[in-house]
């Protein structure tokens, strides 16, 4: 067994049993978003109340209305109503690190705290060192056409949970959502779902959409906060995904995770993904960056209305204001008519209060 291996193995079985002593405490905000996102299935026209009255809200009513008019032009059966939605800077904060590399950078620290050959070595270097800039930076070169620093956080980030079983690593993220803050909002992660995008997954739903998540993130990562902070369950998640292998024990089988990649769920493996789990083109889309791109022109089909969102980070009073990483897909949208939502000038509340 390596060290890398052997010290995985260890930090499971701590990891274990700290999630075994932890109180069961149910979601964070459950309580909260259903109070303000709820009305959908009662009053669908109240269901956009944290969107102020922008020509943003307008297109997205309008689009819904034409769309479910069954005497119009623009009618869409119930089950091609497809909406997909992005993660990571669309549904809940990127900056200054996506969520997950910072759930990822806790178990890469204790490595690199058990192995000090690993402390020059990047990403491990970022994590020993608390230091997220450089990470930052991979994902922005990303996002601009750059791999070569993503390329190597995708070959270092599985080792981490190399040897993990299904349900340890999603106890594990279940266990970090339940105590983990954000370093500059200074709030819980678990509360962090931009609480407009949430209401507008309501309101889809209230029309007879069915919503999903196609994300650069992890499947399962996702999957283990996904249902709680946005009513969207594990199945409907679509993601990078590490690779798998199976045990097999006298009367049970586990799964274990890879030190591995699978594949990464980003630019043009979007629609690829998205045509493989769900079978349909989407007639709504929903992202924030370069990698989403692919994703918004796979909506677009001669023969069908689509609406296609970009949220764009311009609220530093709030959350963030940056447009590194999502230049093209800005530029892209005002050339084909996207709807760009202003987190600033479209959003009256952000996160629960």
């Amino acid at each position: 067994m390596s060290n890398v291996q052997e010290t995985v193995g260890k930090l499971a079985n701590e990891a274990k049993r700290q999630t075994q002593n932890l109180a069961a405490k149910g979601p964070v905000v459950r309580d909260k978003i259903a109070e303000l996102t709820g009305t959908a299935a009662k009053d669908p026209r109240l269901a956009l109340s944290l969107w102020n009255d922008t020509p943003t809200r307008a297109s997205i009513v309008a689009f819904v209305d034409a769309i479910t008019d069954k005497g119009g032009p623009d009618y869409i059966e119930p089950n091609e109503r497809v909406a997909v939605f992005d993660n990571d800077g669309t549904l809940w904060p990127e900056k200054p690190l996506v969520i997950q590399m910072a759930f990822t950078l806790v178990r890469m620290a204790e490595m690199a705290q058990a192995d000090p050959s690993l402390r020059d070595r990047q990403p491990y270097k970022s994590a020993y060192e608390q230091d997220v800039s450089w990470l930052d930076q991979a994902f922005i070169k990303h996002y601009q056409g750059d791999d070569s620093d993503i390329a190597i956080i995708m070959k270092e980030l599985p080792i981490a949970f190399e040897g993990l079983s299904i349900d340890q690593y999603l106890a594990d993220v279940r266990a970090f959502f339940e105590t983990a803050t954000h370093p500059t909002l200074k709030k819980p992660y678990a509360q962090l779902g931009y609480l407009p995008m949430i209401q507008l997954l309501r309101y889809l739903e209230a029309h007879g959409f069915q919503t999903y998540i196609a994300s650069g993130g992890e499947r399962d990562f996702m999957r283990g906060i996904a249902h709680d902070l946005y009513g969207i369950p594990p199945e409907r998640i679509i993601g990078s995904s590490l690779k798998l292998e199976f045990k097999e024990h006298e009367d049970s089988v586990d799964v274990l995770y890879k030190g591995e990649i699978e594949f990464f769920d980003d630019g043009i493996e979007k629609p690829i993904r998205i045509w493989s789990r769900i079978g349909r083109r989407p007639a709504l889309v929903g992202g924030n960056s370069n990698g989403d791109i692919a994703m918004m022109r796979f909506a677009n089909i001669s023969t069908r209305k689509s609406l296609r969102l970009l949220v764009h980070h311009d609220d530093a009073q709030r959350e963030f204001a940056y447009d590194g990483g999502a230049e093209d897909a800005l530029t892209r949208a005002a050339a084909r008519g996207w709807t760009v939502i202003s987190m600033k000038d479209d959003w009256n509340q952000i996160f629960p209060e």
